[in-house]
């Protein structure tokens, strides 16, 4: 099956300015801003190619180990969700479930480069929503949302295991203005950093499809 990577870039100069509005009275104006862009008339096959995630390409992996990283996804969504919510025991709950997810992994099944490759980037996904699900609270959660994002990002892509389009997002202003990635079903932007308060702060980055 063809992978396919696209970019939005034209639209993080944009996304960059509503969110550079930290303050409590320009939250609501960067919201504003950014909201009025309509993803939906966007010309994709305008954009330059990018890949943000650099993945091995193991797409013959057996079926079992593409169904249980798709699990795996949907999951990682039901988390991330409940950043966006804000509500940080749904996010407990659900990181508890990617542990569960992620340690029924079929790993063993695999060929030796496909083995280590799936043994590394699950250990990610366990150890960091571990953490998230051992918080009491928001702030300590979204600390470890960028490791699972990218760890359960790059299984799916390194398996070809996405049934559904995946876009990996980024917020320029989370973590302290470090920047923060996070992993999406859906174009449009919900930010799992800081929730209502700068709910569309961010751009699509990289998107991927079978």
């Amino acid at each position: 099956m063809k992978k396919t990577f696209f970019t939005a870039a034209v639209i993080a100069a944009f996304a960059f300015t509503a969110c550079s509005e930290t303050t409590t009275e320009n939250a609501e104006v960067a919201v504003e801003q950014t909201e009025e862009m309509d993803h939906s008339t966007m010309d994709h096959s305008q954009m330059p190619t990018s890949v943000v995630v650099e993945t091995p390409n193991f797409e013959s992996v057996s079926e079992p180990m593409q169904t249980q990283i798709e699990q795996l996804v949907d999951q990682y969504m039901k988390l991330k969700d409940a950043l966006v919510a804000s509500d940080a025991q749904a996010a407990q709950a659900a990181a508890n479930e990617v542990v569960t997810v992620a340690k029924a992994m079929p790993v063993a099944t695999l060929t030796t480069d496909e083995k280590a490759y799936a043994e590394e980037k699950t250990q990610e996904v366990i150890s960091s929503a571990t953490s998230i699900a051992s918080a009491n609270d928001l702030a300590a959660q979204r600390e470890n949302l960028e490791m699972l994002s990218e760890s359960v990002f790059s299984l799916a892509k390194a398996f070809n295991a996405a049934d559904e389009t995946l876009y990996y997002q980024h917020c320029p202003m989370a973590m302290d203005n470090k920047g923060g990635y996070w992993l999406s079903s859906n174009e449009e932007i919900r930010n799992p950093y800081f929730g209502e308060s700068m709910l569309k702060c961010g751009s699509v980055e990289e998107v991927y499809k079978k």
